[in-house]
């Protein structure tokens, strides 16, 4: 390992590259860093610390709302915006031609396109987050010019991101997008211990080391999960032509656990927040069946029992969706059978892809249980150990280790090209 970071500092290319890397998320982190004017700072702190829904969009926009800053939203509405492109290639066709058919000037077109639907998504995101603020007294009542002004600082910050991600992927190493959101979650940390190191007692000593055994133990299953996979043995026949002999050869189709990522996760937290989140919105209206209505909805998604069940439930069923989505069996076992492949026993076609369909569920109920169970860990572990500002598992915990093994695996093909070319 450190013979390979050694390499990764030694190589001229791979160092411009890190150090390009470290310089982009240094700019980000001092564009976090700016707050807009006139933010109350405790009272942001209270409302983004008791507020689940504004807690994971602190996550995946990089830590950006701690101080609210000039980049605010993060580079959330362009996540949701590939996130809907990608929904929508179930109902357009030509999408889905554009996206896995025609190479990498369709894909091109594809992220323009989410690029676009990036700038509305984050106008209509500044607007309620601004709105939402205002209501809590955490951002002075602004006039028209100056909500104006603000959505647009907001809409400008999130392209920026967009643009210093896309900067990061192509010129540096790892995905930039994944890299920022990392680096908003570790840059919390010491936030974290230190709040947890000043409210230290001898009495928590043993909820600390029961703490720091689960954490080691769930990031190795993180680990074990997300690099799992089923080998599915594809063999392909000989076959002549213009006198050479092409195929004849074995290979493997590799199925893995987590096929969904962390997409689950996401919309399953939008759909069990968005009660709370309209709730909230109604609290201010004078009508008082309105307002024992939001008192219900508020007081029902705020149990801890209720919120785990549901939030668990609905990280299952969306694993099996966006799996759904992402992985037609049928166009994979059309796609075998065009190139003459086969798997082993099974007869091409259509009962290839039942054959993987019913594999694909098999290994995709571990990965959902997997993933629910990642979610509402933090849960469980606040409420046995009464550790409140440390939480282990969650979706920044698997986005953490998930952005890590991808940058290590970035940075060992750059190394064993490099090799490659010396030899």
């Amino acid at each position: 390992m450190f013979n390979k970071l050694k390499l990764l500092f030694t190589i001229p290319d791979l160092r411009k590259k890190v150090i390009f890397v470290l310089a982009m998320l240094v700019v980000f982190r001092v564009a976090s860093s700016i707050p807009v004017p006139g933010v109350d700072a405790e009272r942001l702190r209270a409302f983004i610390g008791g507020n689940q829904f504004f807690g994971l969009l602190n996550i995946f926009s990089g830590g950006v709302l701690d101080n609210l800053s000039v980049v605010m939203l993060g580079v959330g509405p362009y996540i949701t915006a590939t996130i809907i492109m990608q929904l929508l290639t179930m109902i357009f066709p030509r999408l889905k031609e554009m996206y896995q058919e025609e190479g990498e000037a369709g894909r091109a077109r594809f992220n323009q396109y989410s690029r676009i639907l990036t700038i509305p998504l984050a106008l209509l995101q500044s607007y309620g987050l601004l709105v939402l603020l205002a209501r809590q007294q955490v951002l002075p009542e602004l006039t028209g010019f100056g909500f104006a002004v603000n959505m647009v600082v907001a809409t400008a910050g999130t392209m920026l991101l967009m643009w210093i991600g896309e900067l990061i992927t192509e010129k540096g190493i790892g995905n930039g997008v994944s890299l920022m959101i990392f680096a908003g979650i570790v840059a919390g940390l010491p936030t974290s211990i230190r709040q947890e190191f000043f409210t230290f007692s001898p009495e928590k000593l043993p909820n600390y080391l029961l703490f720091i055994a689960v954490g080691l133990i769930v990031i190795a299953g993180v680990i074990i999960i997300s690099e799992g996979q089923r080998n599915i043995p594809v063999s392909y026949a000989k076959r002549v032509r213009g006198g050479r002999v092409y195929g004849g050869v074995s290979t493997h189709l590799p199925l893995r656990v987590n096929q969904a990522g962390v997409i689950p996760i996401i919309f399953a937290i939008s759909i069990i927040l968005f009660p709370g989140l309209i709730g909230s919105f109604l609290a201010g209206v004078s009508n008082s069946y309105v307002q024992q209505f939001s008192q219900f909805l508020i007081s029902l998604f705020n149990n801890q029992l209720v919120y785990g069940i549901i939030y668990f439930l609905l990280v299952f069923i969306f694993t099996y969706f966006y799996t759904a989505v992402t992985f037609d069996p049928q166009a994979i076992a059309d796609n075998i059978q065009k190139q003459g492949g086969f798997i082993l026993g099974i007869r091409p076609g259509r009962p290839t892809a039942e054959f993987l369909y019913r594999i694909l569920n098999r290994i995709t109920l571990a990965g959902g249980l997997f993933l629910g169970a990642v979610a509402v860990l933090p849960l469980l572990v606040q409420g046995a150990l009464g550790v409140q500002a440390l939480t282990i598992g969650g979706t920044a915990l698997l986005i953490a280790v998930s952005v890590v093994l991808e940058t290590m695996k970035q940075i060992e093909a750059q190394l064993v090209m490099r090799e490659y070319e010396n030899i």
